[in-house]
């Protein structure tokens, strides 16, 4: 059998008449889009704009929920209660939940935006209360995360499905992690590079990382940044190099 994965893309990121990104475009080339739930980005109308366009193409809607921060779009560390943030989450995923309803479909899986997807990667008690949430709201939907995080692990041991994700643009440190935006070289922008990386995340389950040493990643999910400078021509750069490969992209939580 050929190798599956999933190409995911966080969307829906504008605010007002405020843009940010080609929804609509990169919606043609992923199978997965973690669409913003309004705490980080996003408002309702957008929600509701780039679920129909989800739905249209058979692109499986996921939450992306992130920490109450408009202004520095959700990737500043916040020192959130976790009783408080498992409620915070729980508004989001309802939320996009209600919009991707009225399109015909429903909320697929959650992942974790920005600082909280970081945070939640090592601290047991954001971990925790991203699990929480997820459990209360619909303890069948699958949680997105780094592979080998500590949201990861806890998912598993909650009993939830546990989606293990590597990251198409985004430097790794030695230990696996992402490597801090504020780093000089982060981000990638070079599409043939980038392709070719996520062809040997699919293919060897490993990845280079800044120091050039080999890391294991283990992933079913690989993302694209919407925001990142030509995010598009790099999705589709990354999607044909993968089918190249013989690797057979589909939504992992279905559309």
């Amino acid at each position: 059998m050929p190798p599956t994965m999933d190409l995911n893309a966080d969307l829906g990121e504008g605010f007002g008449v405020w843009t940010l990104g080609d929804d609509a475009a990169l919606l043609d080339v992923i199978t997965s889009a973690n669409i913003a739930c309004g705490f980080h980005a996003g408002d309702p109308t957008i929600m509701r704009r780039v679920c129909a366009q989800a739905v249209e193409r058979g692109v499986a809607i996921g939450a992306q929920v992130g920490y109450r921060d408009l202004a520095g779009f959700g990737r500043r560390a916040i020192d959130v209660e976790p009783s408080e943030l498992v409620n915070d989450l729980i508004y989001q995923i309802a939320a996009l939940d209600g919009f991707a309803r009225v399109a015909g479909d429903r909320v697929r899986y959650v992942k974790p935006h920005g600082a909280l997807y970081n945070t939640a990667a090592s601290s047991a008690e954001q971990a925790g209360a991203v699990t929480e949430a997820v459990q209360l709201y619909d303890s069948a939907l699958p949680l997105l995360g780094l592979a080998g995080s500590e949201l990861i692990r806890q998912a598993e041991t909650a009993g939830l499905v546990a989606v293990p994700e590597a990251f198409a643009d985004r430097a790794y440190s030695p230990a696996g992690r992402l490597v801090s935006r504020r780093a000089p070289g982060a981000v990638l922008h070079d599409a043939d590079e980038i392709a070719a990386r996520c062809v040997q995340m699919v293919t060897d389950g490993t990845v280079h990382a800044v120091d050039g040493l080999l890391v294991a990643v283990a992933a079913q999910s690989i993302c694209v940044h919407g925001d990142t400078p030509g995010a598009v021509a790099i999705a589709e750069r990354v999607r044909r190099s993968l089918v190249e490969a013989g690797v057979s992209l589909k939504p992992f939580a279905g559309a």
